[in-house]
């Protein structure tokens, strides 16, 4: 397996976990929380990172970037899977009351029932797989990612 071969694998994962979760989105009407649209962005950077990975030179700082992104968002999910959990306390503005979306919204907001913006509370479990909610098992696939960048991060890069 090469440098190259790697990082398009472990884009292509960050390209799945992305794809899955805009399905669940648009397809299974599962709003996101704001945590779970933190988790998407490292993914984004992945993608685009595996994208251009394609000379020699960006191919040797690609495994850096992606094992980063990779770390990031299973960091966020870990945090997430927490805070769904009860184990620790998320953002005040998702979790709880929600009071800080709450508090910026007006009267005629709240009393609306036409495109009223919805608060998806980031300490709420929506959808679960073997006892482990979305944000769980974003943080277990990306490490499982993390893996595979560090892994193209020991092998050498191909010389033209």
């Amino acid at each position: 397996m090469t440098r190259q071969n790697l990082v398009l694998l472990a884009s292509l994962g960050s390209l799945g976990l992305l794809s899955m979760a805009f399905g669940f989105q648009y397809l299974g009407g599962l709003a996101p929380c704001k945590m779970c649209l933190w988790q998407r962005w490292p993914h984004a950077v992945a993608i685009v990172v595996g994208a251009v990975a394609v000379s020699p030179f960006l191919l040797r700082f690609a495994p850096c970037i992606g094992a980063l992104a990779a770390a990031t968002t299973g960091g966020i999910g870990v945090f997430h899977a927490g805070v769904e959990q009860g184990w620790w306390e998320g953002p005040s503005s998702c979790t709880g009351t929600g009071a800080d979306d709450l508090s910026a919204m007006s009267g005629a907001d709240m009393l609306s029932t036409d495109g009223a913006p919805s608060l998806i509370m980031c300490d709420q479990i929506v959808w679960d797989f073997l006892g482990l909610s979305m944000a769980g098992w974003n943080a277990v696939v990306s490490f499982g990612l993390l893996a595979v960048w560090l892994l193209a991060l020991r092998m050498p890069v191909a010389r033209d």
